[in-house]
């Protein structure tokens, strides 16, 4: 939730409205707000600076989560994974063959939101096997059926984290689709925030859903971790298998708000330097992974502005350089 959210539910609540009124107004569930307002103060009480610096203070805790915290929990746990118990069986298990370990308890939420939201290393690795449904976002029993069409399990930009807006942390990518004659063929195009560093990815015949996940996921693992942190994209029907590109990645996947380019500034400008480059009309079909790479490799020379006239591969390789010798 933004300052902005904040200081529009302080001022809906001046004027009497209700939980459901400014939820409406935000486009979030009503419980998300109602939570919002009784965790600061209740309605009489809420002000959007104090629940500002309570949020900003929350997410500095240095805590550890457990399952990071105990070599041993972490290891149990992920044996269970991979036998494929549930995290419901798991925590139960735990307390049952530990009954006088205190250390060794935890909980299914725990285990749970440690393979959605943290979606890092071996417990990563084990979230299609562990998980009956193979989904790789928790989805709410009571929502009512998605709409055919629509792409499941949105997470907007505006839960991305606040470090990727100011550019001074690598890892954080824009990407989009450049499509060509007809609309009949296409190619992936990738620019990393910090660096303005661009990476093309041919997307052969069609734009599947399952191919491109699989593509761009494939892409990404020429990557070091530190430059993994997550993408943006629009909400284009060929990102409908998001999930899939972040359990093989590790890196979320953030939608733009619809009709927002901007949202996505440096993949909009790379995406019209490449049209010096592929005009509207040009079968894209036609050119090979290897020429989009001297492609990106030429644009990756090209001197920025915005690089203090740096080129993106400079800036880029300091980065790599800089981080192997940490």
């Amino acid at each position: 939730m933004t300052v902005e959210d904040r200081e529009l539910i302080s001022r809906e609540l001046s004027r009497n409205r209700s939980a459901r009124f400014i939820a409406k107004a935000l486009g979030r569930h009503h419980s998300t707000i109602s939570r919002e307002i009784e965790r600061n103060g209740g309605e009489s009480a809420y002000r959007a600076v104090d629940a500002q610096a309570r949020c900003d203070a929350m997410r500095k805790r240095p805590k550890e989560r457990k399952l990071v915290a105990s070599a041993a929990l972490h290891d149990a746990v992920n044996a269970a994974l991979v036998e494929k118990w549930s995290p419901k069986q798991i925590s139960e298990r735990l307390e049952k063959d530990f009954p006088d370990d205190e250390s060794m308890r935890v909980s299914h939420e725990t285990i749970y939101e440690c393979l959605y939201l943290q979606a890092r290393g071996e417990l990563r690795t084990q979230l299609t096997i562990a998980l009956r449904k193979g989904r790789a976002r928790r989805v709410n029993r009571s929502r009512t059926a998605v709409a055919r069409g629509r792409i499941v399990d949105i997470v907007n930009i505006s839960e991305r984290p606040k470090e990727a807006e100011d550019r001074a942390v690598p890892g954080f990518w824009e990407g989009d689709l450049i499509l060509g004659k007809g609309n009949k063929s296409q190619i992936a195009t990738l620019v990393e925030r910090t660096t303005r560093f661009v990476m093309l990815v041919r997307i052969p015949y069609d734009r599947n859903a399952e191919k491109v996940a699989y593509l761009l996921a494939r892409k990404m693992e020429t990557l070091p971790d530190f430059m993994k942190k997550s993408v943006t994209w629009d909400q284009g029907k060929e990102m409908a298998r998001h999930a899939k590109f972040t359990v093989a990645t590790g890196m979320p996947v953030y939608f733009c708000d619809p009709h927002s380019p901007w949202q996505r500034g440096s993949n909009e400008n790379t995406n019209g330097l490449l049209r010096q480059y592929f005009p509207k009309g040009t079968d894209l079909s036609l050119h090979t992974q290897a020429e989009l790479d001297k492609l990106a490799e030429q644009l990756n020379g090209r001197p920025r502005q915005t690089l203090g006239w740096a080129k993106p591969v400079e800036v880029f390789n300091d980065l790599l350089a800089n981080h192997a010798s940490l």
